[in-house]
């Protein structure tokens, strides 16, 4: 069920203030955001934009040269242990050794992490079939995604940072994991940052979209708002000749029917009559808003 919840003003659980991390050819330049409790936001963007980049640093696994990140108001300096207690992370890629085996991962988390539950981890093993006996070499990538979401979701965390981990997943098991997902920030008091190149999948639950592109925020909303922002409007190339209709309109995309390009909703008011408009979806406004990018990569 979609969260329905109307924020209130509440301290939010993942404050980015200004991040900033230079390397070489390319620069991770002041991205803020907001993360209030109890929703779910879709973190997009063209390869290379820079999402890998502050997901790292949010984690802490890289260190910001400026700004800052705060967890439920607190920065990780205050309290190393408890800030990454409280962040469960799920990637594409698996972060356990390959000569490990599910026992281990048991006994290693159970160690590090004093919510650590052998019996909710266990339970999530079987009920999603992974072999207990066998080394991680041997998993599919799927089967290691499945693996690394048993693991964060043992623990009692408060945000799930999600950097492409639904890629190689069948599609009941993705349906599983949405449902997962919902069912984790209903009480209200844990979110989800979702990175993901599945836009889909963000169209169907994520309640905020952050897009970044060369190292900046490009865009940020409600997703609602969004979508409810911007036209996608179709017509003939005759139209693009009314300079003050074209200079409107953007991200103008030809094609041997005409044209497709994205309108302010607030100009739409400015295209003659008869022009088609249609409701834009959160890949169509990525699409047409981002330099270059006919089809989305998402890193």
């Amino acid at each position: 069920m979609k969260n329905d919840r109307i924020y209130t003003g509440e301290p939010p659980i993942l404050e980015v203030k200004n991040l900033s991390k230079q390397y070489k050819g390319f620069l991770l330049d002041k991205v803020s955001f907001t993360l209030p409790k109890g929703y779910i936001m879709g973190y997009v963007g063209p390869n290379g934009a820079g999402k890998s980049t502050t997901l790292g640093l949010i984690t802490q696994t890289r260190r910001a040269e400026s700004g800052e990140v705060l967890l439920d108001g607190a920065g990780y300096e205050e309290d190393p242990v408890l800030y990454k207690e409280k962040i469960g992370y799920v990637s594409s890629v698996s972060y356990f050794p390959s000569m490990m085996k599910v026992k281990d991962v048991a006994t290693i988390l159970g160690r590090f992490y004093p919510t650590f539950s052998k019996e909710k981890f266990y339970h999530l093993i079987r009920e999603w079939n992974l072999p207990e006996k066998k080394k991680f070499s041997t998993f599919s990538t799927g089967m290691m995604v499945k693996l690394m979401f048993a693991a964060v979701m043992a623990r009692e965390t408060r945000l799930l940072i999600l950097d492409e981990a639904t890629n190689g997943l069948d599609v009941l098991f993705r349906e599983e994991i949405l449902n997962l997902l919902q069912n984790y920030i209903e009480d209200g008091e844990h979110s989800v940052l979702f990175a993901t190149h599945i836009i889909d999948d963000l169209e169907r639950i994520a309640d905020y979209i952050v897009m970044v592109e060369d190292g900046r925020v490009l865009l940020q909303d409600a997703k609602e708002t969004l979508t409810e922002s911007f036209i996608l409007v179709k017509g003939e190339d005759s139209l693009l000749d009314d300079e003050n209709i074209a200079k409107y309109l953007l991200g103008v995309k030809r094609s041997a029917y005409g044209f497709t390009a994205l309108i302010q909703s607030d100009n739409a008011v400015r295209l003659p009559a008869g022009t088609v408009m249609e409701k834009p979806t959160i890949s169509q406004i990525m699409s047409y808003l981002m330099k270059g990018h006919d089809s989305l990569d998402i890193d």
